[in-house]
This record gives structure tokens, sequence and C-alpha cells, in this order.
């Protein structure tokens, strides 16, 4: 995240964070309960939370020396497939957030890494990057419907749990027909 960025934040965007009722001394705190619209991709290639649903924040920020400690929780909806069988996964995720969003001018410019700490612009945080991050890495890369989901069948594409126990697809290499018929016995 660039130090100052030339875009400036909408602060009726519903995850930009205003701080200007939170004053600058270390331990005031205020606290934020919401519900957003979850922006668009926020996910995975098979799972993540649809565009539009609601993600309910639960939130404190904290004055601290340097800027905002913005801590808590987001909950909402994921929905995608199963990584073995394709069936539908509707589920939800809660994700921990804990970010330090440093004041304009303040020491930390100097003390870290531009990408290191968030950085306020005009009293405004913007939750999106650090919402992003948490959700996207708590979210598996191959879900699954349950944890013993026996998948499809490798020939037929049939569901595992949809066939019977003795399902085969057993084909027979035609060079080796004839040595098939040594295991018979004769009726």
């Amino acid at each position: 995240m660039p130090k100052h960025s030339s875009s400036s934040l909408n602060p009726r965007s519903p995850l930009v964070l205003d701080t200007r009722d939170l004053p600058r001394r270390p331990g005031a705190l205020r606290t934020v309960k919401r519900a957003v619209p979850a922006p668009a991709d926020l996910g995975v290639e098979l799972i993540g939370v649809p565009e539009g649903a609601d993600l309910d924040l639960d939130l404190r920020l904290e004055s601290v020396s340097e800027g905002v400690l913005v801590s808590g929780t987001i909950t909402g909806p994921v929905k995608g497939e199963c990584g073995r069988c394709l069936r539908e996964i509707d589920d939800s995720v809660v994700v921990n957030v804990q970010e330090l969003y440093a004041y304009e001018n303040s020491t930390t410019d100097e003390t870290t890494d531009e990408d290191e700490v968030g950085r306020m612009q005009d009293d405004l945080i913007d939750l999106e990057p650090a919402l992003r991050d948490a959700v996207v890495l708590k979210l598996p890369t191959n879900p699954l419907c349950r944890e013993d989901c026996p998948g499809l069948c490798p020939e037929c594409g049939v569901h595992w749990d949809d066939l019977p126990a003795d399902h085969s697809h057993q084909e027979i290499d035609p060079r080796w027909a004839s040595l098939s018929q040594l295991n018979r016995t004769e009726e």
C-alpha cells in the first residue's frame, strides 16, 4: 500500500472507517458493529463470499501512539463447490482481523516499510485490503462438502455415494483377454 495514495477514500464506502470521532490519545476506544456488502472477487477459485452478501463487522478501533489499531471479527457466508465431487457448498466464514493503521506523517513513516503498516488518509481507514487478506487466507484452496467426501468415479463421473458397493468398470485389455479365460472353471 503506498504511503500517500493520490486517490482519496470515499467516506461513504461501506469498508471505509471514519475515525474523526475517535480521540487521538492512546487508549481511546470505539466499537463498530455493522453489516456491509461483500466486495467483488472475495475468495479463491472454488469458494468465496458472493459479491454483495452481508459481511458482519464486529470491530474495535483503539487509538495508539502511532495510529489506530483495528481488531475484531468479520463473519459472512461462503459459496462454492466441492473439489472432489463438485457438489455445492453453502457455509460461513469467521475471520479475525488485527491491523495497525498509522496516522499520516507519524514517525511510523520513517520506521516501517511502505507495505508493513496500513496508512490512514484524512482520518479514514480502508478496511478492504485487510478484510480481503484475512478472508482469502482463511478459505481452503480445495474445499470439501464433507471431510470424508469420496468424490466421483473417474470412469463414469457419478458420485461414489450414489453407486452400489460393487461398482466397477473393469475392462480387459484385448491383448490379455484370452488369458482371462484361464481363471474360469468349467461348469
